[in-house]
């Protein structure tokens, strides 16, 4: 199996057997994401140093008005996409096998925890892995310490308050906290 495969198996939301092809590709590919993590947060480089490493991170092009803040890990980096003018901050995870897409304009605060993986709840099969995408779209800021589960739209201009687990689909134009992240008010408009 190929990584182009695999990918084309975690999109389409395919459970990827532990110990399977597709499961020892995953695992190589995340060797490569681990070794240009450890290039990317082992001292200062300048903005457009951190965007090539991100870009290499996630093989696609990366926009030139990206920000990233390292310390910046991805498991995998090759299912992440990026709009424009986004900026995360520092501490950010992405777990980004089953897809992760932000949207134009995102803001992504400290330690934010994006996962886009499930394992098989069956005890012989908790090593498969279920991949479900998280999308984030225009204009979302997830605050600080902001953990976003598997499978989780967040609707455009939307902000989730530090602290927050995000479960379930948040709509667009609102502002959800806690635990699990509830909507509690629109935005004005």
């Amino acid at each position: 199996m190929t990584l182009a495969d695999l990918l084309a198996a975690l999109n389409a939301g395919e459970t990827i057997p532990g110990g399977s092809p597709g499961h020892a590709v995953m695992h190589e590919t995340s060797q490569e994401a681990l070794r240009i993590a450890g290039e990317l947060n082992a001292g200062y480089h300048p903005p457009a140093r951190v965007r090539q490493l991100l870009a290499e991170l996630t093989g696609r092009p990366v926009d030139e008005t990206v920000t990233l803040f390292p310390p910046f890990t991805a498991d995998f980096g090759k299912n992440i996409r990026l709009g424009a003018r986004v900026f995360i901050n520092s501490g950010c995870r992405f777990q980004d096998q089953g897809g992760i897409s932000i949207g134009d304009d995102c803001l992504i605060g400290h330690n934010a925890v994006i996962a886009t993986l499930q394992h098989g709840m069956q005890p012989s099969k908790r090593a498969d892995l279920i991949p479900s995408p998280v999308i984030l779209g225009r204009n979302v800021w997830l605050g600080a310490n902001v953990t976003v589960l598997p499978g989780v739209t967040i609707g455009d201009d939307s902000v989730v308050g530090a602290g927050s687990v995000v479960t379930k689909d948040i709509p667009a134009g609102v502002i959800a906290v806690g635990s699990p992240a509830r909507v509690i008010r629109a935005l004005p408009t």
